[in-house]
């Protein structure tokens, strides 16, 4: 299989946790027979420094070319002082709307492993295993915004808003997404105050009749929140509008213990895009203390959703829980008596167990 990639490091610890996702997919490409061509390019406040902008005409066109795009992460205290529209996180938000992307895909998964590390109780936790369908290219983000001062008064204003076709599509994904899995699915709104949640609550109602093995649920996005905490294993595909989706999926990343194991993957009419859903974190620069777990997985959907690999991803998901199982941590989610390395390290070491139980695959199960 021939495909391009374009990597997109971003800003902070983007770089370093890129690094280890692009080391897994050269390792995958090399074992399995692929060709897996991979590009950088310049986003966010790395563009800006570069180009004055956070997304470069090129890096856009680049973008659109490839089979799929992999970001690292941007924004950072740097660039703070500017302008909305001017931040790193616009130049995302613009790379979002160019290659035409309205669906973000975040599974929240417990790692066997890492199951101490999450903040729930046992019983609470179980076998976590739900994926928050956001809709990402509508909503108050991208509705319309401005601001105005009267009488020496600042007022400024955000509009959501959300057609009958946008929430469509995005249900329609959300729909098949949970007829694969368990056929049950959380719609998140606020229909009991905002007029963009009714019409949302009434045309995800109506596409039900159309899938009528999925067991559909509605919930208010404050309820749904407080039931994360409570019971997060009472769902299995939860669908929400842009903002809800944002706020929901860094909540239930929590969960796990830490939001260094969650990885995106975002669909739509152009190239796929895949990223972990941390922050740059510029702190941490220079450190090698980043968790690069969560960029790893983002590999690993980019190897089972966009490129059909199932196998090349259950190899690489099964080595990291056995890394995991090895006691060997990053600084963030060691605990008394683990081994806790570098992010290199941590990938160097995913890596050599990767090529170990290439030597064993009929122990482990599986075939190459």
């Amino acid at each position: 299989m021939k495909k391009s990639i374009v990597l997109l490091p971003g800003d902070g610890i983007g770089p370093e946790v890129t690094r280890a996702a692009a080391a897994v997919l050269r390792e995958c490409a090399h074992e399995f027979s692929h060709q897996f061509e991979m590009h950088e390019f310049p986003i966010g406040g790395a563009a800006i420094d570069a180009t004055g902008t956070p997304l470069p005409a090129e890096t856009l066109d680049a973008c659109r070319k490839a089979d799929a795009v992999f970001l690292g992460a941007v924004g950072g205290a740097k660039w703070d002082s500017l302008p909305v529209g001017k931040r790193p996180e616009s130049g995302l938000l613009e790379l979002r709307k160019g290659l035409g992307l309205y669906v973000n895909v975040r599974p929240v998964k417990v790692l066997e492993p890492l199951r101490g590390i999450s903040p729930l109780k046992p019983e609470r936790l179980g076998d976590l295993d739900i994926e928050i369908v956001r809709e990402l290219a509508g909503g108050m983000y991208f509705g319309e915004r401005g601001s105005v001062t009267e009488k020496g008064e600042e007022r400024a204003w955000d509009t959501e808003s959300y057609s009958t076709r946008e929430i469509e599509r995005i249900a329609t994904f959300a729909f098949s997404r949970a007829e694969a899995r368990s056929r049950r699915l959380c719609s998140v709104d606020k229909a009991n105050v905002l007029s963009s949640s009714q019409l949302w609550r009434r045309t995800v109602t109506a596409m039900s009749t159309v899938y009528r093995y999925v067991k559909l649920e509605h919930m208010y996005v404050d309820n749904a929140a407080m039931q994360l905490t409570l019971k997060p294993t009472q769902f299995d595909v939860i669908l929400s509008s842009n903002m809800f989706g944002d706020i929901l999926s860094d909540a239930a990343a929590a969960l796990v213990g830490s939001i260094g194991l969650v990885p995106s993957a975002s669909f739509g009419s152009g190239a796929p895009l895949f990223e972990p859903i941390h922050g740059s974190a510029p702190q941490l620069v220079g450190k090698d203390a980043a968790n690069p777990i969560g960029s790893i997985l983002s590999a690993t959907m980019m190897l089972r959703d966009a490129f059909g690999l199932s196998l090349e991803a259950e190899w690489v998901e099964q080595s990291l829980l056995r890394v995991l199982g090895g006691g060997y941590r990053t600084p963030d989610i060691a605990e008394a008596g683990q081994r806790a390395v570098g992010g290199s390290v941590f990938t160097e070491l995913l890596r050599e167990e990767m090529l170990r139980s290439l030597e064993h695959a009929e122990r482990y199960g599986w075939g190459v």
